[in-house]
């Protein structure tokens, strides 16, 4: 699709890899994908959960395809993001259709430890530090040799455009939340990481972005979001004192993955109703 100028907008025809797509945002993200017209490949390591997302975005396609939309289409492939090899083969899987791999949104991640510093568990650490730096590493390793300019042919037969990755940070690697410097500490690294990548892929086609998540109603965050002092301690530190929505950051994804962003590389977006304006959570109120 093009503007009247000639520039392409949209990313129908766009090949996608989605990790951690089995639920939540990133599942979220692959809908909003599937219905802009892209061909997504999710990831995880749990294939019912795959299988039943899958459903999900089949009838994201059918309901594009029912209102004239350009019609996107998804599959699934069993992965680890810590595992070098299956994380590989993952992103093979989603440029398959082309030769080429348009968006990756390195979405996986989470955190195994919570709590004082002096009282960690330094397994819990390192496999928290595993699954959030060293999966997007991994992804980032593997998808921009397939996104690199010149790589596959491009949509409706142009030349390949490049491409942008997309690393899942949080707002907790942005400024300091009370006891969950673990999981804080990985993320700021992705966000260090994704500026460092920026910085080496650009000349390349490729774009590197990261987005910050604050609060977001989904599986995870479920347990804070029904209520709680520490929701309360969310939204009084909030500009827009609201629980994001997975659409929300979907939509942030979205725009750094499209051509619309294409002179965007190196940021680390807040998507948070401001709250990186303010302080931090205090997860100290899970333990009384």
């Amino acid at each position: 699709m093009t503007d009247a100028t000639g520039t392409t907008t949209g990313i129908a025809g766009y090949t996608a890899l989605v990790t951690g797509g089995g639920s939540g945002i990133g599942l979220g993200t692959a809908v909003r994908l599937v219905r802009d017209g892209a061909h997504v490949t999710i990831c995880g390591r749990t294939e019912e959960r795959l299988a039943a997302a899958l459903a999900t975005l089949e009838q994201a396609a059918a309901d594009a395809a029912a209102a004239g939309d350009p019609v996107g289409s998804a599959r699934y492939v069993v992965a680890d993001v810590t595992v070098e090899e299956q994380i590989a083969a993952a992103v093979g899987e989603a440029a398959s259709t082309r030769g080429h791999l348009d968006i990756l949104f390195a979405n996986a991640g989470g955190s195994f430890t919570m709590g004082p510093i002096t009282e960690a568990d330094v397994e819990a650490v390192r496999s928290t530090i595993d699954l959030n730096m060293v999966g997007t590493f991994l992804c980032i390793k593997h998808g921009a040799p397939l996104m690199s300019a010149g790589v596959g042919a491009g949509v409706d037969g142009d030349a390949a455009r490049g491409g942008s990755i997309i690393g899942m940070s949080s707002g907790a690697g942005g400024f300091p939340h009370r006891y969950l410097w673990a999981y804080g500490s990985a993320k700021a690294g992705i966000d260090m990481l994704c500026r460092c990548a920026a910085e080496e892929l650009g000349s390349a086609g490729v774009r590197v972005n990261s987005v910050q998540p604050g609060i977001v109603d989904d599986e995870l965050m479920a347990p804070i979001t029904a209520g709680g002092p520490l929701l309360d301690d969310y939204l009084a530190e909030m500009p827009v004192s609201r629980i994001g929505t997975v659409e929300d950051i979907a939509a942030a994804v979205r725009f750094l993955g499209g051509p619309e962003s294409g002179w965007i590389t190196g940021e680390s977006l807040a998507v948070d109703g401001g709250h990186h304006l303010r302080r931090g959570a205090n997860y100290g109120l899970l333990f009384g």
